[in-house]
């Protein structure tokens, strides 16, 4: 498949001895899940087709057309679910989805090509870019914030990346 996937959730397992599916959601709005359609596997292939759904705390609950019992749910536990980009409204001006970043051009401050990015990853703290470098090696971070990526150049495939001030051990007093 080549359209590009968005992680929405994952099966928590099942809720209940009916068949029923807890599923972990990513999105604002759980019980949007269910206005995706078929919620897809990582490699594009039908996972799960929601058919009556209702809000829990962190995620959803309810039946899906592929599974009869609580066996079968428990079977998927783990199963990440995604939806195709187009699903997503388009953003508003000034807005973008993380998701858009993959596959950017980084550019240093001089317009030479750094890398590309790679993920959007959040390790807890805030979101950090993994830049795989245009001339091969392992990826790099940079920290998604104002001051390492000031401009955002989505419509032409690219943005301004500002390496941070690597910094050494404090020399002792």
């Amino acid at each position: 498949m080549t359209a590009k996937l968005i992680l929405v959730g994952h099966v928590a397992g099942g809720f209940g001895v009916k068949g029923e599916v807890k599923i972990t959601a990513y999105t604002a709005d759980p019980l949007a899940l269910t206005a995706y359609g078929p919620l897809l596997r990582a490699d594009g292939s039908p996972g799960l087709t929601l058919i009556q759904t209702r809000a829990t705390k962190d995620g959803i609950v309810g039946r899906a057309k592929e599974i009869a019992t609580k066996e079968e749910a428990d079977a998927l536990r783990n199963l990440k679910l995604y939806v195709p980009r187009e699903a997503f409204p388009e953003p508003e001006e000034d807005e973008f989805y993380l998701a858009d970043l993959v596959g950017v051009e980084a550019r240093d401050p001089e317009g030479l090509v750094l890398g590309t990015v790679r993920a959007v990853q959040n390790f807890g703290a805030d979101d950090m870019l993994e830049i795989a470098p245009a001339a091969g090696g392992p990826t790099w971070y940079l920290p998604f914030t104002r001051a390492c990526v000031p401009d955002l150049h989505l419509a032409d495939g690219w943005l301004l990346a500002v390496r941070p001030q690597e910094t050494g051990e404090r020399e002792p007093d």
